[in-house]
């Protein structure tokens, strides 16, 4: 029925299971993905869409170190967007709308194309600790399976208690029931838990929409893709999505089911996701605002349904009903499922190494929504980071920790570990410092060949991201090392506002003005003829474009890197005692020996060490 001890046993199978399960399995370790229903793997419970601002970077990461959500994201499109083009490249974020179904379906069949992975249809309800390590898990049938590493990604099922007004009843998704067990395993091991709440909206009959009312949105005019691989291609044809409006009239209907909505009443206790509020908590918190957008988003191509996104809610289903009838567009709405709140437990990630590994348990890693993050792809490449220090695990060898200036998933990691999380954690731009380097487009400039190196991204990618680099690098020095006389360059910059020339002069320096765009770039005689000469793609020319016009900065953030780097590299002892040193803080002390950083980097973003802490710290290590 089972090996007699897998290297790796996965428990959940949503997007961090089902990116676990990959990557350890693809790195040559015999894996087992545990799920209550294999029929529901990669499920999107909220909404059918993959991307947005930074979780595109964070798809295209997944992608460029051999995860597999950006091939399935592409494969499943109904339509794409680059969401922020007016901004900086280090703004640009991809996105797709998703067909709900599909995407559920290509995971799968991906999944039971991938060597050394089976799996099982049934509830983890316990696991098996002995000596503070792992041993495996117990099945709600109590059969034992054992294992050398575990990794939970147990997202919204722990406990999971569903609230639609006044009712509430276990489940971890609609239709779907709890998980009990886990929890209370690992309190009895030390772990300190705690709850948290998420929503989603209702789903909807298209058919009963009138979509003349609303707003068409439309995907890009010429669509892109996530994944840096040629096993996918950009979408022919794309589904439009619309846009349509709260009102007044919709609000005050809202505000007649307050005194039954679990939020208000005080029947929901614990925290809600801050950038992803309930159409309750936002007409509430923001009742100067006479609208709210809400997206009418298609389920896929062949299905009637619609997700109304903004319209997240646990209000009672009558007045969710009444609500959206009043919404232009949504006059002769049919439900196919009121919206719902869902509580759930989740482990403060304070609790977890870089590695994802917990501190308490060895061989024990955490991943997704049960370390109080939210979304699928914040979820998704902790799965993928965890299956992958699981397998260099069990292989004894050298952990892959991602710095903050190298991914963005090494920001997201080091902000859960480091900071820990009271609410929901999402991933923003704004959240790194290097966002100038952690670009979209260069995923795989910055971590396919890490990823090659621990056995994981294929040679194949290595060399299709070796020849774009190569190319990229040729044609910046091309511009570097080619002049355009005032002749050839002025036509062009007087039409676009900018200072003509007197003399000639490098294209590197012409094409750095800021009113200078790609499309005038490519007027050029001289840069038509090198691109036609040697044959170079879209991918390879918008990467020598952005290396020539965002070079200064680059270049700045690159320094300010490399000084961050030589503070990662003092590493702090393991069993660094921080009671001994009199001058620092009491606060400093607690949250050292709390969250025990292993970098003088790490510690200086704790939250209550001060720099003059950070100081006394280097002094006693003889810094």
């Amino acid at each position: 029925m089972f090996l007699e001890r897998y290297d790796t046993i996965v428990v959940g199978a949503g997007h961090a299971g089902c990116e676990a399960a990959a990557a350890s399995a693809n790195m040559g370790c015999n894996t087992l993905l545990v799920t209550m229903s294999l029929q529901n793997i990669a499920q999107m419970s909220c909404n059918p869409a993959m991307g947005g601002i930074a979780k595109g970077q964070i798809v295209r990461e997944i992608d460029a170190l051999g995860g597999y959500s950006g091939i399935v994201s592409d494969k499943t499109a109904v339509q794409f967007k680059m969401l922020n083009k007016s901004k900086g490249p280090a703004m640009w974020s991809p996105r797709v709308q998703s067909d709900r179904m599909r995407f559920s379906e290509e995971w799968r069949l991906m999944l039971e194309r991938t060597p050394n992975l089976d799996f099982y249809q049934e509830m983890v309800k316990g696991l098996l600790i002995q000596n503070g390590k792992i041993e495996g898990v117990v099945t709600s049938l109590g059969i034992e399976i054992k294992a050398k590493t575990v990794v939970l990604t147990n997202g919204t099922f722990l406990n999971g208690l569903i609230h639609i007004g006044d009712k509430q009843f276990g489940g971890g998704r609609a239709g779907e029931s709890a998980a009990y067990g886990i929890t209370e395993d690992l309190i009895k091991a030390g772990f300190e838990a705690g709850r948290m709440k998420t929503g989603t909206p209702p789903r909807v009959d298209g058919r009963s929409l009138d979509y003349s009312k609303m707003r068409e949105e439309p995907g890009d005019l010429v669509p892109d893709k996530f994944s840096y691989s040629d096993e996918t291609k950009p979408l022919t044809h794309q589904i439009l999505c619309h846009m349509t409006y709260t009102s007044n009239e919709v609000h005050d209907i809202l505000r007649e089911g307050f005194d039954r909505s679990p939020m208000f009443n005080g029947r929901i206790k614990s925290i809600g996701p801050r950038y992803c509020p309930s159409i309750e908590d936002k007409i509430n918190r923001f009742a100067d605002k006479e609208r709210h957008q809400l997206f009418v988003e298609p389920e896929g191509w062949n299905t009637v349904e619609v997700y109304v996104n903004g319209f997240s809610t646990s209000l009672p289903e009558d007045i969710q009903f009444k609500a959206l009838r009043s919404v232009e567009g949504f006059e002769k709405v049919k439900f196919f499922r009121p919206g719902y709140a869902i509580e759930y437990d989740y482990f403060p990630p304070t609790q977890l190494k870089h590695t994802l590994e917990t501190k308490l348990v060895e061989g024990l890693y955490f991943a997704g929504q049960i370390n109080g993050t939210t979304g699928y792809e914040e979820a998704a490449s902790q799965g993928l980071m965890a299956g992958i220090n699981a397998a260099l695990k069990v292989k004894g060898q050298e952990p892959m920790i991602l710095r903050r200036d190298e991914a963005y998933i090494g920001v997201l990691i080091d902000d859960l570990i480091t900071k820990g999380t009271e609410e929901p954690y999402r991933m923003f731009t704004s959240r790194a410092e290097y966002r100038t380097l952690l670009r979209q487009d260069n995923a795989d400039f910055r971590l396919t060949a890490k990823s090659y190196a621990i056995g994981l991204a294929s040679e194949k990618r290595l060399k299709r991201m070796e020849y774009k680099f190569n190319e990229s690098e040729k044609m910046v020095n091309f511009f570097k090392e080619t002049s355009l006389t005032h002749d050839e360059a002025n036509p062009i910059l007087i039409e676009k506002g900018s200072a003509p020339m007197t003399q000639s002069d490098k294209m590197f320096k012409v094409f750095s003005r800021p009113q200078i765009e790609l499309e005038d770039i490519l007027r050029f005689e001289k840069v038509l003829n090198y691109i036609q000469e040697h044959d170079l793609d879209k991918e390879i020319i918008e990467q020598a474009e952005i290396q020539v016009k965002y070079s200064g900065y680059i270049e700045k953030e690159r320094n300010n890197a490399e000084k961050l780097t030589r503070l990662e590299d003092i590493k702090i002892p393991e069993n660094f005692d921080y009671e001994k040193i009199k001058s620092m803080s009491i606060e400093a002390k607690q949250k050292l020996g709390k969250i025990r950083p292993i970098t003088i980097s790490q510690a200086s973003r704790i939250s209550g060490v001060s720099p003059a802490d950070i100081s006394v710290l280097l002094i006693h290590m003889g810094r």
